[in-house]
Formats: structure tokens, sequence, C-alpha cells
């Protein structure tokens, strides 16, 4: 069962069963909630045409699984009631060129203001890092891990370098910061950092992996 994760390319919609019919509805309110966060801006989704491109979620739809509703009985009339929730995980790739046809900003970030302060702007360039992770247990672990940070919305490549006993160290070039990739994977419940400045030449975070 895919995990919630907090994905950029992740949207999630309260459902109260499996049935096609409310799942085509429920595709169309987790693609509106990625656009939201692709694009900064909550209003983006009363454009027509951004609507439209909404309309047609199926066709960007990779994956998708249910979890039971947490907040099933919550106060808020779109969570109440309903028994399950639909997870979905978008394709990066076709919602980027979406994003793009929309004239929106499909890096995760909206389009900085004119007479915005550009020195800024280094912080989210990509990186390069060399990350240690220990605590795998199991080439189960080992598939998991490498798996998850391949599809991680902050990686572009990911190269392993080395592997001893139950750690492993990866080079991962990303698109922001070191911080903005810890954060991710500490979102998504994979791994957390021990040390982000670790007495290891060439390394640039410890972590521990979360079976």
């Amino acid at each position: 069962m895919l995990a919630i994760a907090a994905g950029l390319y992740t949207g999630t919609a309260p459902v109260n069963s499996q049935s096609a019919d409310e799942r085509a509805g429920a595709l169309r309110t987790a693609l509106g909630q990625v656009v939201i966060k692709l694009s900064g801006d909550p209003g983006v989704l009363s454009r027509p045409d951004v609507a439209k491109a909404i309309a047609r979620a199926d066709r960007y739809m990779q994956q998708y699984s249910y979890q039971p509703n947490n907040q099933a009985a919550s106060a808020d009339s779109a969570q109440a009631g309903a028994r399950l929730l639909l997870v979905v995980q978008f394709d990066r790739a076709g919602i980027d060129a979406m994003l793009h046809d929309l004239n929106l900003d499909g890096a995760g970030n909206s389009a900085a203001p004119p007479g915005a302060d550009s020195a800024a702007a280094p912080a989210a360039l990509p990186g390069s890092y060399r990350l240690w992770i220990s605590g795998l247990r199991s080439a189960e672990d080992y598939a998991r891990l490498i798996g998850a940070l391949s599809g991680n919305e902050q990686v572009r490549a990911l190269h392993v370098e080395q592997a001893h006993g139950n750690t492993v160290q990866v080079k991962v070039d990303t698109r922001g910061s070191l911080q903005n990739l810890l954060a991710a994977l500490d979102a998504t419940r994979l791994a957390h950092a021990t040390n982000a400045r670790p007495p290891v030449a060439g390394v640039d975070a410890l972590l521990d992996f979360e079976p």
C-alpha cells in the first residue's frame, strides 16, 4: 500500500468506496491539490484552462491506493463520513508538461514577483550531495531505499557508491538544497538525519533508515 507522503506530485481525496465513478471525481480533487502545491496559487483552479486540464486527471495518474481515512469523524464536511482516502501519485513529467503549457511554474514554487531579491535564488539551485545511510537490515530494505530515493521529487539522479554491512553511501544530484532533500526524506518516513554536518570526509549527511 502506498504510504501517504508529502510529495509534490502526490494528492489525496476522501472517498466512501472504491468504485470507478467515485475514483474519477477523487482523481480530479487529488490533481487539484498537486496543481496548487506546484503553482503556489490557491486560486489557480478557478482558471477555465486549468479546470479543463484537471478534468483529464486520469491521463496523469501513475499509481493509486486506498487507505483508511483517519479524518472520517472530522467536522470538515469534505472529510466527514468518508471511510477511505484515495492516495494518488501523478506522473512528474506529464504534470510538469501540463503546467508549462498552462504557463505555471512546474518546479514546485510560484514564479518570483518582479523586484524580488535575486540574492535568495542560489538556495534553490540544484546540488550534489553524498549521504551515508545506516540501518538497512535486508535486501528488501535496500531495494525500498533505492527505489524511494530514485522516485523522490527532490532527486534528479542517484549513484550508489559503496555498501558495507547495514550501510550504504549514495551520491544524490538534487533539485534544491541539502536541507530540502533531508526534509523530503523525513516527511516520507524513509530516513532521518542524525548529523547534517558529519565529521566524515566527503560525506554531507549521516542518516538512519526507517524500516
